[in-house]
């Protein structure tokens, strides 16, 4: 009886399927550790061609690049904001030591970048804030308002 199944396309030397997850793991590590497609790809020994291919083809293996590459965006740019904040030592010309070296401009391109985004999360977080007190607030009303009923007044006889 003749094989009917389709025909599937070689994997590159040395991959099979089950190395597959192994090769995944590497890359995304280190998508995530460098948001460099090609230097991930090479690290697990894979094609970017075919990292490609299988984010195209694969909705998990796209999720997971995504999740992967925000890590990676969210890494860059703590690593930025402390190269802004406690500066960069860098020679001077005939000096023995380095001095710190701030870059202003690249932390005012970011501030400017990130303003918009930062002012709408702190509405978010003072709108949970608001909630919250209203809701203290309510609590508060309606046990004042149930407490006149659950005790009685003091009779004339207990004074």
């Amino acid at each position: 009886m003749a094989d009917k199944s389709p025909p599937r396309r070689r994997a590159p030397a040395g991959h099979t399927d089950a190395p597959a997850r192994s090769w995944r793991r590497i890359f995304l590590a280190e998508l995530a550790a460098t948001s460099n497609v090609a230097a991930s790809a090479r690290t697990a020994g894979i094609s970017t061609t075919r990292v490609y291919e299988v984010r195209r083809s694969d909705p998990v293996f796209y999720r997971e690049w995504q999740e992967a590459l925000c890590e990676g965006y969210d890494l860059l740019e703590m690593n930025l904001l402390h190269r802004l904040r406690e500066g960069e030592i860098k020679p001077a010309a005939g000096a023995k030591r380095g001095t710190r070296v701030f870059d202003n401009a690249t932390a005012l391109r970011l501030l400017v970048a990130h303003r918009e985004s930062a002012t709408r999360q702190r509405a978010v977080i003072e709108n949970r804030n608001s909630e919250a007190i209203n809701a203290k607030i309510e609590k508060i009303k309606q046990r004042r308002l149930a407490a006149p009923a659950e005790t009685e007044a003091p009779s004339h006889a207990d004074q």
